[in-house]
């Protein structure tokens, strides 16, 4: 049985240039034009910070920068909205550390 979405009349979907980021001191993988969150996620990465009064994971939710349930340390600033941060060959993120600063 062949696959649906498989034929011909679907556009070759291509990423873009492959760079490095630091997470947590770990080296992965990232694409040019993706957001950090978007890196996270195909890391294997879902949680992201935790809530301030249960410290209950927190990931990413709305994806479009209203809901802040995704704020991550960048390059040392802290509560960047990861949903809306473009990734950057050598960025150095956080997680989980929003309440230690």
């Amino acid at each position: 049985m062949r696959n649906k979405l498989s034929g011909s009349t679907l556009p070759e979907w291509q990423r873009s240039r492959s760079i490095q980021i630091q997470v947590d001191g770990k080296a992965i993988e990232a694409f040019e034009g993706e957001t950090v969150a978007a890196a996270l996620l195909a890391s294997g990465i879902h949680t992201f910070r935790l809530s301030r009064k249960y410290q209950e994971p927190r990931g990413l939710y709305c994806g479009m920068g209203i809901c802040y349930e995704c704020l991550v340390t960048v390059n040392g600033t802290h509560a960047v909205q990861a949903c809306l941060t473009p990734v950057a060959e050598g960025m150095q993120v956080e997680t989980c550390r929003e309440w230690e600063l």
